[in-house]
């Protein structure tokens, strides 16, 4: 088993830049992580093809196809990770991501609820699920939804890397009003930094319902700052 220390010292160093033969130490999936951590999602494909092929496999093959746009491929892959193992949480979301791009948002909710079935505490796949009820413009569900995704953890709106086995959604149409509902979502939850940081991004980006930052009671405890009271003098930008 490779340690920790010996895989970061060959990263950190530069050691392999994927043109000369990989380090022993490095196992296939290892290499195809490193091909897909560099955005070069083709290589990553032919290695994760080499080892004797595993449900995590499969679905990280998937990822690359993803990643390429190509969806059809990666539906195919997140399928036959499922093949493999009915049960795997991952692959099931990934599976909604690709019907959520697809703007089949019900179908995405379906997938994304019978995720949580099998992993009812994952904060990844809530914040899916809410992002997928936002689009169908199930607001209050989605709040709902993004509340429960923040208790299990905090920083699960700013994760951004969509590397790993599990594809976290970030695209919204309606992005001022997306950015208001995260702002509510932090200010009730009372991380003051990141919702006046969502209120700043959602009035920035024209959202028109200003006075429900001084209606909704999750604003309350920031109403007497003063980088509240500035915010609602912003104009928004002209895009």
């Amino acid at each position: 088993m490779v340690s920790v220390f010996a895989l970061a010292v060959v990263l950190a160093n530069g050691a392999w830049t994927g043109e000369e033969p990989a380090p022993q130490v490095l196992s296939p999936e290892m290499r195809g992580d490193i091909f897909m951590a560099r955005k070069m999602y083709r290589e990553a494909i032919d290695v994760y093809r080499q080892p004797r092929e595993t449900h995590i496999l499969a679905n990280k093959i998937g990822i690359a196809f993803h990643q390429l746009t190509q969806l059809d491929q990666a539906k195919k892959q997140y399928e036959r990770a499922l093949k493999l193992n009915p049960k795997y949480p991952e692959a099931i979301n990934n599976l909604g991501t690709v019907h959520y791009a697809r703007k089949s948002y019900r179908r995405a909710i379906g997938y994304y609820k019978k995720a949580l079935v099998q992993t009812p505490n994952s904060a990844s796949i809530l914040s899916n699920l809410g992002t997928a009820l936002f689009a169908r413009k199930k607001y209050q569900d989605a709040f709902d939804t993004y509340q429960r995704a923040l208790a299990l953890d905090p920083d699960v709106f700013e994760h951004r890397s969509t590397q790993g086995v599990l594809l976290q959604e970030r695209t919204v149409e309606e992005r001022a009003k997306f950015h208001y509902y995260l702002a509510k979502t932090y200010a009730k939850a009372g991380i003051v930094d990141r919702a006046l940081l969502y209120m700043r991004k959602a009035i920035e980006e024209g959202f028109r319902e200003r006075e429900k930052f001084k209606e909704d009671p999750e604003f309350a405890a920031l109403r007497d700052l003063p980088e509240y009271k500035e915010l609602l003098l912003l104009e928004p930008r002209v895009l």
